[in-house]
């Protein structure tokens, strides 16, 4: 099934005030059982912009659509081109202090679980165990025709090969690893297929306009409806995939708490929005509840 994608969210309504008041936060995170729901928001401090906020990719670039990318050669050299381009650095992000102290709120045994809207794996990189990955992650690759899975730097390795001497000037990054190259600067780039079948690569991660595996989503409200509370880290929650999850929480009379610095669509489901930025607020909040956060590795 195809949905078109929702790429803006404009407010309809008054929407409650936000906070810069971590109390609830502290307290529902000392109660334990808090599931945590991530979005790009928390990876900005990383290097990796988000979509929507005022330095947002939005403001400059359309992301790739599955039915783009489905439909024609053409759009899968472009995605390819940029996505190769932009995997040097993207796969080099590290994780922030914001992922560091999720980590550390796993660690301690506070947290129900980890789901992030993310496909950079900066919270396994941190150390959070069992995260699922609601839109899958960008260093793995998905043959469409035979289904075999393969991994990012496999496919690096082979489209060097493939492209020597490949090294334009980027204008930008994007939340999911796709460099702005223009179209002259991808015209020559070589896409290759899969080595098992000569099909079709795709990388493994739910596009705009795809939908996310109904077992995955399954999986997510399992998690919901365990939870004691459920914690919203940096997502504008404009996309149904994450939105879901909040509306479920408070149908079934679950708390919910944001920490964004921009409104949400879920602001109305929420008993509060923090609008601090995340590294710092979650260091805080780590720290008043007594659990250290590692420092980030030297080198």
């Amino acid at each position: 099934m195809r949905t078109r994608p929702t790429l803006s969210w404009t407010p309809t309504e008054d929407l409650p005030a936000a906070t810069t008041d971590l109390a609830p936060v502290v307290a529902a995170l000392r109660a334990g059982g808090v599931l945590v729901l991530s979005g790009a928001g928390l990876s900005t401090e990383s290097g990796i912009p988000d979509y929507r906020g005022e330095r947002g990719s939005l403001t400059r670039h359309t992301p790739m659509t599955y039915q783009d990318f489905t439909g024609g050669a053409p759009a899968r050299r472009r995605y390819w081109a940029r996505s190769h381009l932009g995997w040097r650095v993207f796969g080099g992000a590290r994780p922030n202090a914001g992922h560091r102290a999720v980590a550390a709120l796993g660690r301690h045994g506070l947290l129900k679980g980890v789901i992030t809207q993310n496909v950079d794996g900066l919270h396994q990189a941190a150390g959070s165990p069992d995260v699922l990955e609601l839109h899958g992650s960008l260093d793995r690759t998905h043959c469409l025709s035979c289904g075999a899975y393969g991994t990012r730097r496999e496919l690096a390795v082979r489209l060097r090969a493939a492209n020597t001497g490949f090294a334009p000037v980027a204008a930008g990054l994007n939340p999911d690893g796709d460099a702005d190259l223009t179209d002259a600067q991808v015209a020559d780039f070589h896409v290759v297929p899969c080595a098992a079948c000569g099909g079709v690569l795709k990388p493994d991660v739910v596009f705009f306009g795809e939908t996310v595996p109904p077992e995955r989503v399954a999986r997510c409200r399992a998690l919901v409806r365990d939870a004691s509370a459920l914690l919203v880290l940096g997502s504008s929650l404009t996309v149904m995939s994450g939105l879901r999850f909040v509306r479920q929480a408070a149908a079934e009379g679950t708390p919910v708490l944001i920490v964004n610095r921009d409104p949400t669509r879920g602001d109305p489901h929420a008993l509060t929005r923090v609008a601090l930025p995340l590294g710092a607020a979650l260091t805080d909040v780590a720290a008043r509840l007594g659990v250290p956060v590692d420092d980030e590795p030297a080198g």
